[in-house]
């Protein structure tokens, strides 16, 4: 059994790796990617998969002069290079064990552990490490699941070359490959911002950024925003690199349809008043090839739910994870780090994944630091992520989802492009069935019910049905419609076998029922219990 198993190698699993190796801890990491850094500092595609547990880490254990140097598209890249070179040391040592392109596709807490089932990323080519084992158990776990790409639909949004921003960034970063000729970034937040530019130094016309609110919303947030003064220096680097391009920068604005054929060929931008509803007589034609949406992101939570955690809706309206000042979920033995405790960049990340591990440490006594350094450090993390959280709050807040998002659609709009749900089954469902929440919508009409499972349209879906009964999308409803659009019964695709191979599991053995002990003889006095009794009773 493993003190402290982490799921995610992403900028908080790789942190809180490293720094529970640090501390004495015996860790296992489990991560999807072959390489360690998550969506945010993501490799090349001929990153090398090793095949078997125990292999040469596929890197350097120490980063050179080529390594540190910061690869187009991306950020703080030294701290990574730094992070993944301690990585590799923990593992060559022995006290990480490493499974690169797995999944854990089930969790189940227990009394003083966790089980975590594990299976082959599928989707990695390969198909996984050989020899995998099936499950690990250790006695605390520190969930790093990430996040992704929060979607709106539009009119015309299944048309091929209608992409998530991240997936834009992704390509780029993966394979530096442009994904067409002409772009239009959409959607809200500074997320757009390295995605225009990143798309303009790949030799993409970025023929304008659609920013769906005004730079006016972070006046009105001031106070978070000025938390984090580093902040100011990327987007003064950005506004510079667009001014270079060229890019236009239009505020208050959205893509409200895209058109094509076989693929698209333009797109309608339009002005939006304050509430989000398009203003009439705004609408503008621009010709493009390729559009990119960004609406935030959504926290990955299938394991934490599945583990029983709780969760709430966050000041951005997605729902996250609850945790205390240490990271604590609410089940015992499951911590929390990263995105699914809240959206607030790979900074907070790392300081979120550094501060579970030491918390998992200070808790086991396994700590190598003394007691008292160890509660400095804790303390001064987290007034860190207290900082980076009031800035990541102020963002949210100045850069909402329009309240009012839902008059773009048209009936025929699809909502769920798994399953080609349209706009309209969603309001007959709720018409004629009665379909008063996310839950109702999604039994009636289907969406998040196809090969997603709701990843991209649960958000939407959510969003519609709370549109649809009238009330206001936060609070407890709100986040009973996200969790029923987010709750899956198994976290990740698995094989038939896998699934199997647990009917064939013995079951737990329930102790069986102590005997009452025997009552002495009435005229006997009861035994006064020896030292050695004394010290076995709980």
């Amino acid at each position: 059994m493993f003190d402290v198993a982490i799921v995610g190698a992403g900028p908080a699993g790789l942190a809180a790796a490293v720094h529970a190796a640090d501390a004495g801890l015996s860790v296992v990491l489990v991560d999807a990617g072959a390489q360690p850094g998550g969506q945010f500092w993501r490799h090349a595609v001929e990153a090398r998969v090793d095949a078997e547990p125990g292999a040469a880490p596929p890197g350097p254990s120490k980063p050179d002069a080529a390594d540190a140097r910061t690869p187009a598209g991306h950020h703080d890249w030294k701290r990574f290079a730094d992070l993944r070179a301690r990585l590799y040391a923990h593992e060559a040592a022995g006290t990480v064990e490493y499974w690169r392109t797995t999944q854990v596709w089930l969790l189940e807490p227990g009394e003083g552990s966790t089980l975590l089932r594990l299976a082959p990323a599928l989707d990695i080519p390969g198909g996984g490490p050989e020899q995998l084992p099936a499950d690990v158990r250790a006695r605390q776990a520190i969930l790093c699941p990430g996040g992704y790409d929060r979607q709106l639909p539009v009119p015309g949004w299944d048309l091929p070359g209608v992409m998530a921003a991240g997936g834009a960034q992704a390509l780029l970063k993966a394979s530096g490959t442009a994904p067409g000729r002409v772009a239009v970034v959409g959607g809200t937040g500074p997320f757009l911002l390295p995605v225009a530019t990143g798309l303009a130094a790949a030799g993409v016309k970025v023929a304008a950024i659609c920013e769906a609110n005004s730079p006016a919303g972070w006046l009105r947030n001031l106070r978070g925003a000025v938390r984090a003064p580093e902040k100011a220096m990327e987007g003064a680097e950005y506004a510079a690199v667009l001014a270079r391009h060229r890019i236009p920068y239009k505020i208050r604005t959205a893509v409200t349809e895209i058109h094509g054929t076989d693929r698209v060929e333009a797109v309608t931008v339009s002005k939006l008043a304050a509430d989000g509803s398009v203003l009439p007589g705004t609408g503008r034609r621009i010709a493009c090839d390729v559009v990119a949406l960004g609406w935030g992101f959504t926290a990955q939570l299938e394991l934490v739910l599945a583990a029983g955690a709780e969760t709430a809706v966050d000041v951005d309206d997605s729902l996250t994870a609850v945790v205390d000042a240490r990271l604590r979920s609410s089940v015992p033995g499951i911590y929390v780090a990263g995105e699914a405790t809240g959206v607030g960049g790979a900074a907070m990340a790392v300081a979120e994944g550094e501060l579970a591990a030491l918390c998992v440490a200070a808790e086991s006594g396994s700590a190598t630091a003394g007691s008292t350094a160890l509660g400095r450090r804790i303390g001064a993390l987290q007034r860190d992520r207290a900082r980076l959280r009031a800035f990541a709050e102020a963002m949210h807040r100045a850069n909402p989802v329009p309240l009012r998002w839902h008059g773009w659609l048209t009936p025929e709009t699809v909502v769920c492009r798994c399953e080609e749900v349209t706009y309209r089954a969603l309001c007959t469902a709720h018409a004629d069935l009665g379909a008063e929440d996310a839950r109702s919508l999604k039994s009636f009409a289907r969406p998040g019910m196809g090969w997603c499972q709701g990843r991209v349209c649960g958000y939407a879906t959510a969003s519609i049905a709370a549109d649809l009964a009238g009330r206001a999308f936060d609070g407890p409803t709100a986040a009973a419609d996200l969790r029923s659009m987010s709750k899956r019964t198994l976290a990740a695709p698995v094989r038939l076998g896998q699934l199997a191979a647990l009917a064939a599991e013995p079951p737990a053995e329930s102790p069986a029922p102590e005997s009452p002990a025997p009552e002495p003889p009435a005229e006997s006095p009861a035994p006064e219990p020896t030292p050695t009794d004394e010290g076995r009773r709980p």
